[in-house]
């Protein structure tokens, strides 16, 4: 017969007397020991200002409506102050202080009801305190400045749009272009030459356009830095390249260049100075050309070297053309002709031999 334990009973183990383990009462210090945790993490809670944060109009909103603050896609926020547990807060100023957390907060008008063509108050504290951002970070918003912020919404209605082409200054480019009209969302008073959506190339796309159709999405500017996209994208073709740069040969003027070491105790003697001043042959623009002769220094300069003065010998070296670089950057003048040699040498001016010519 097995006899049943009491488990209320005492019981001998190593020959030591012993109670059983009453369950309740380890639970109730488990239970009081997290209480004090979680008050003690409460009682470091912090409070940390935020003066970085902006908030911006999300470009996932619903293409009919146009959101924006006083025409502006985003705006800053003056200050928000934040609170939660300190090793959070420590973690939150480190990453905002090397970069790795950027507080910008997305208003979509339709979460906010903002539906119709109207203006509307936002009231800032309510909107950051459903923030998914700070959620996730562990914090509170305690107040912010401002405390409202204006948000105009205007309606949007689907029109066909002519399509141009412009390149990075906004000059028109002359393309093919399918279709030639697309689908955009615009303000319902918009009419006449507002009817236009564009595309911008860069160079880089200009010459690839006149080898293959590239495909891009024209877009409209509803104001200053903020645009809003057609519906779908274009296909683009640029027209054979023509150059637009003529031949010239232009009077040569020269120019030369010494250091402050040799100025006053050296002169130049040019011992081909008729071929060095001979025309130069350029290939330009009418407008490059024109600025090439008309700026006020020499077409060309020769450099004279510090370590000039210790050779009696004659001297080679190729002139560097003065050519404005505003029109070389956008390759409107180039030479076009080898350039020319000049051949010198050192006079000193105070009539002693240069080093090393002796007596």
């Amino acid at each position: 017969m097995v006899k049943k334990i009491n488990p209320s009973a005492t019981f001998r183990i190593g020959g030591e007397r012993s109670r059983a383990v009453n369950y309740g009462k380890v639970a109730v210090v488990i239970f009081i020991t997290v209480l004090i945790w979680v008050w003690a993490d409460l009682a470091l809670d912090e409070e940390f200002s935020v003066s970085s944060a902006t908030i911006s109009v999300a470009k996932s909103a619903n293409p009919s409506l146009w959101a924006s603050f006083d025409d502006e896609p985003s705006v800053s926020i003056a200050k928000i102050v934040l609170r939660g547990p300190a090793s959070r807060i420590a973690d939150v100023k480190r990453r905002l202080n090397d970069g790795s957390l950027v507080l910008e907060f997305f208003l979509d008008p339709e979460q906010e009801a903002m539906t119709a063509a109207r203006q509307y108050t936002l009231t800032m504290l309510d909107f950051l305190k459903r923030s998914d951002q700070l959620k996730q970070l562990g914090l509170a918003v305690e107040s912010c400045e401002p405390e409202t912020l204006t948000v105009d919404v205007v309606e949007l209605v689907k029109k066909p749009l002519d399509v141009i082409c412009v390149d990075e200054n906004r000059n028109p480019v002359k393309a093919v272009i399918e279709p030639a009209q697309v689908d955009t969302f615009v303000p319902a008073d918009w009419a006449g030459e507002k009817l236009i959506t564009q595309v911008q190339l860069t160079r880089a796309e200009i010459d690839q356009a006149r080898v293959t159709a590239i495909e891009k999405v024209p877009y409209i500017e509803l104001a200053a830095g903020q645009t809003r996209e057609a519906l779908k994208p274009v296909k683009i073709t640029t027209p054979p390249q023509q150059d637009p740069r003529g031949d010239y040969l232009i009077t040569a003027t020269l120019g030369i260049a010494l250091s402050p070491t040799l100025q006053g105790k050296y002169g130049v003697e040019v011992t081909n100075l008729d071929a060095v001043m001979s025309a130069i042959a350029i290939r330009a623009t009418p407008e490059a050309k024109r600025a090439y002769e008309l700026q006020p220094f020499p077409t060309m300069t020769l450099y004279i070297l510090d370590d000039d003065k210790k050779t009696t010998d004659q001297i080679r070296r190729k002139v560097v053309y003065n050519f404005p670089e505003e029109f070389v950057s956008k390759g409107e003048i180039v030479l076009n002709q080898q350039p020319v040699t000049a051949r010198f040498k050192l006079v000193s001016l105070s009539g002693q031999p240069q080093p090393g010519t002796g007596p």
